[in-house]
């Protein structure tokens, strides 16, 4: 798929898929003959990790951290795992701090 379609197919502009895959966000497109991106089903199954876990809230930071340690192999699952659970709790908070709310604004 080019970056055109990918953009289309998942809402995300193709500034934002650039940038994604500079800050290594989005492991590495490859290129075609004619140097345009390439996304596989792989790089694809990234976009839409990343669009998810964005959408959620999680920082860019973590994620990034997260792709480094993924690209460096089975080794690093047990952290991997750690960063996933740790940003899955701080998801949590905020939905109970949201649920609060809505509860907040039902009654009134």
């Amino acid at each position: 798929m080019t970056i055109a379609e990918v953009s289309r197919e998942y809402g995300i502009s193709i500034d934002t898929l650039r940038y994604y895959e500079r800050i290594g966000l989005l492991p590495p497109v490859n290129r075609s003959k004619s140097g345009f991106r390439d996304y596989t089903r792989e790089n694809c199954e990234w976009v839409e990790f990343i669009k998810c876990m964005r959408t959620a809230g999680i920082p860019v930071e973590a994620l990034v951290n997260y792709v480094e340690l993924f690209q460096q192999g089975d080794t690093t699952r047990e952290a991997r795992k750690q960063i996933l659970v740790e940003q899955r709790d701080l998801l949590q908070a905020r939905v109970d701090e949201m649920t609060g709310t809505l509860k907040l604004l039902t009654g009134k």
